[in-house]
């Protein structure tokens, strides 16, 4: 299942384009400020896909029965980039736990490269729905390592991937080696550069909402 926000046409599809705009996404407040309004966009989205239980409240002038989710999902992000993103998941799903993960691309003398993951902070993933919260989806393949790396160790009910923006291959990717996790993306980009950057995309985007790497 694949969820793409930009094929409606809301209001997200302006944030979505301050994101992308050369210009906007100097303002680097703006930029981190439209990634979580963005994460806030496809969390309400994905909670109409979770299970709900009736839950009676007592108002100050009677009871009344409400829908309410029957578990909270636990959000996951992979440092750095992906942390407005997943602000605006934790904005809706604010009683949510958390699971941090440190990847990043290890490049060989050939050029190629491959996704090692260092470190990873989690609460017990165990019969646990599980959002994965990345801005950017290119390759696909840091999102795919973390998830197995993820799903070695614990037994998740159901797997979530979010991102901003996807590249055609990076879907590709995670669905041929994650067949059961359902995307949730607000656009899909059919190019990349040769370094794996997606075309037209925004650029880098943890660079854009924290500042250059040295």
């Amino acid at each position: 299942m694949i969820f793409v926000l930009n094929k409606t046409n809301t209001i997200a599809n302006q944030f979505l384009v301050e994101l992308r705009d050369a210009v906007t996404q100097l303002d680097r407040a703006r930029f981190r400020r439209n990634q979580e309004k963005l994460g806030e966009i496809l969390a309400y989205e994905l909670s109409k896909t979770l299970k709900y239980e009736l839950k009676e409240v007592h108002t100050p002038l009677g009871t009344t029965n409400v829908n309410v989710p029957a578990c909270q999902p636990v959000l996951g992000t992979i440092l750095r980039a992906g942390l407005p993103f997943h602000q605006g998941f934790m904005n809706y799903f604010d009683q949510s736990a958390s699971a941090f993960v440190t990847a990043y691309r290890k490049v060989k003398r050939n050029s190629a490269f491959f996704i090692q993951v260092d470190h990873i902070s989690t609460p017990n993933l165990d019969d646990q729905v599980f959002i994965l919260c990345d801005t950017m989806l290119a390759t696909g393949q840091s999102v795919v390592a973390v998830c197995k790396e993820l799903m070695a160790q614990y037994e998740i009910k159901e797997l979530h991937i979010a991102a901003v923006i996807a590249s055609t291959e990076g879907v590709a990717h995670v669905r041929a080696n994650l067949p059961k996790a359902k995307l949730w993306l607000c656009a899909i980009d059919d190019e990349m550069t040769s370094k794996a950057y997606i075309v037209p995309g925004l650029g880098d985007a943890g660079d854009l909402a924290f500042g250059e790497k040295v």
